[in-house]
C-alpha cells in the first residue's frame, strides 16, 4: 500500500514539475523582452529595486512549508539565469576565488553570471570604472573588526555609486582530509585564527598555526599537504576537494560582514532604502555636532558614522555616514541640502535597498 501511495504522490509531483518548467520558461520569455527594451534605452539588465520588489512579493505570497530563505535562493538562480539570457553580465569581486567576498557575490547575483577575481579593492573599482565589469563587490565592515578603511577611502575620488548591499554571516570551517588527531599544522589568516581561538585551544591545542594571505590559499595548501588543516569557507572546500571536517568553529555566532555592490547607475526607490554620503567639515569647535543636528531635526536615523583622514591635509577628516531613507524622499533631500550649506564638501555615494 505504501509503495502505491508513493507512486501516486510522485506522479502528482511530476505533473507539477511539468507545469513549473512551462511557467518558468514563459516568465523567462517575458523577462527577455524587457531586456530587449532596456537594451534599446541603454539600461542595465540588473535592477536592485526590482530585485527587492520580487523578494518582498515572495515573502507575502509564501505560505510554506518552504521558508523565505529557500524560496529567495530558488528565485535568485532564476533571476541569475534570466539576466544572462538578456545580456551577459560580469561581476568583479575582491579575490581570490572562494573568499567570503566571492560567496557574498554569489548570494547576490547567483551562479549564472560571470565572476572576475581581483587582487585588491582598488582593482575592483578600476575594473568597474573602465567598464570591463558591470558591477563590483567589496567588503565595507565587519561586526567584530569594524570598517574596511580602504573601501571607504575609494569613494572619495571614485564616481561609482553604491547600488546595493549584502550582509553575510561569516562561518569558519575546519577543512582536512585526514583525522583530527593527525593534524600538525593549521593554515589560515591571522584574523581568522583570532576569531576561532577558543575552538582551536580546546580541540587542537599545541598545533602550529600557519598564517598566510587568504583562507583560499589555506585550503589549497591543505589539499596537497599531509597532516595539515585549513580554516576556510565551504566553497573553498568544494573547489579544492578538501573534506569539511567541522562546521562553524568561530567563537562568536554574530560575525557578520557587510559588502557593497558598486556600479555606475543609481538604484531606484523601494521604500526600505539606505543612503550613504561623504562630507568634510570646517575645523571649529562643535562643527560635527552642528552637522549631526541637521539629521536629528529631520528625524533621520543614522545607522553608521565613520571618520577617515583626508590624506590631503594634516588633521583634516571626512565622514562616511549611512542613514535610512532614499535621496528621492523630500525629507532626506531637504536635510542634505541643509547639510551642504554647512560643510566644505559633500558627496552622495548612493541610495540603495537595505539588505535583508
Amino acid at each position: 500500500m505504501g509503495t502505491v501511495k508513493i507512486k501516486k504522490l510522485r506522479k502528482a509531483i511530476d505533473e507539477l514539475d511539468e507545469k513549473l518548467v512551462t511557467t518558468l520558461n514563459k516568465r523567462t520569455e517575458l523577462a527577455i523582452k524587457i531586456g530587449e527594451i532596456k537594451d534599446r534605452f541603454k539600461k542595465s539588465v540588473y535592477s536592485p529595486e526590482r530585485e527587492q520588489e520580487i523578494y518582498n512579493k515572495l515573502k507575502k505570497l509564501n505560505k510554506g512549508p518552504l521558508n523565505d530563505k529557500i524560496l529567495a535562493a530558488v528565485y535568485r538562480e532564476i533571476m541569475s539565469g534570466t539576466i544572462m539570457l538578456q545580456r551577459p553580465m560580469k561581476v568583479a569581486y575582491l579575490g581570490p576565488e572562494a573568499t567570503f567576498t566571492h560567496l557574498a557575490s554569489q548570494k547576490k547575483f547567483g551562479a549564472q553570471v560571470e565572476y572576475v577575481s581581483m587582487q585588491t579593492i582598488t582593482d575592483v573599482f578600476n575594473e568597474v570604472e573602465r567598464g570591463s565589469s558591470d558591477f563590483g563587490v567589496v567588503p565595507v565592515e565587519n561586526s567584530i573588526e569594524g570598517a574596511i578603511s580602504h573601501t571607504l577611502d575609494m569613494f572619495v575620488d571614485s564616481d561609482l555609486k553604491i547600488c546595493s548591499e549584502i550582509s553575510l554571516s561569516i562561518e569558519h570551517n575546519l577543512l582536512c582530509n585526514g583525522k583530527l588527531r593527525d593534524i600538525k599544522k593549521v593554515y589560515s589568516k591571522s584574523q581568522v585564527f583570532g576569531q576561532c581561538r577558543l575552538w582551536l585551544e580546546s580541540n587542537l591545542p599545541g598545533r602550529h598555526l600557519m598564517e598566510i594571505s587568504s583562507t583560499t590559499k589555506a585550503a589549497e595548501i591543505c589539499a596537497r599537504e599531509k597532516n595539515s588543516a585549513a580554516i576556510a569557507s565551504s566553497l573553498a572546500a568544494q573547489i579544492y576537494k578538501v573534506k569539511l571536517k567541522v562546521k562553524s568553529i568561530e567563537d562568536s555566532s554574530h560575525n557578520v560582514t557587510r559588502f557593497l555592490v558598486i556600479g555606475k547607475k543609481e538604484a531606484g526607490y523601494t521604500g526600505r532604502d539606505k543612503t550613504s554620503i561623504l562630507f568634510s567639515i570646517k575645523d571649529r569647535v562643535g562643527a560635527l555636532h552642528e552637522m549631526l543636528l541637521v539629521f536629528k531635526k529631520a528625524k533621520i536615523n543614522l545607522t553608521k558614522i565613520e571618520s577617515r583622514p583626508s590624506k590631503k591635509k594634516a588633521w583634516d577628516y571626512y565622514f562616511f555616514v549611512d542613514m535610512q531613507g532614499h535621496i528621492k524622499e523630500p525629507r532626506l533631500k531637504k536635510a542634505l541640502n541643509n547639510l551642504e550649506k554647512k560643510c566644505h564638501f559633500i558627496k552622495i555615494v548612493g541610495s540603495y535597498p537595505q539588505s535583508v
